[in-house]
């Protein structure tokens, strides 16, 4: 019981820190559309098997465009602060 709770506990830290680290691609398609982001995580796994890793490729687009946003809405500044 306490081997399952410790296993549970290591799982649960590991994926939030690969969550934190990662662009959070799966998370806001699970926000947004309200499915868990595991199982579009496992979609992404599952048809980046089928089709020999593009769904890889959409996923970098997709962080690398969602960074841009959270960066260009971070640092704009208004016209009157120049």
């Amino acid at each position: 019981m306490i081997e399952k709770r410790l296993i549970r506990n290591t799982m649960n830290k590991l994926s939030s820190f690969f969550e934190s680290r990662a662009f959070g691609v799966c998370t806001y398609w699970g926000e947004r559309f309200g499915i868990a982001s595991a199982s579009i995580r496992l979609f992404f796994i599952y048809l980046s098997f089928f089709t020999f890793g593009s769904p890889i490729i959409i996923y970098m687009g997709m962080g690398f465009l969602m960074n841009m946003h959270k960066h260009l809405r971070n640092n704009r500044k208004p016209v009157w602060d120049i």
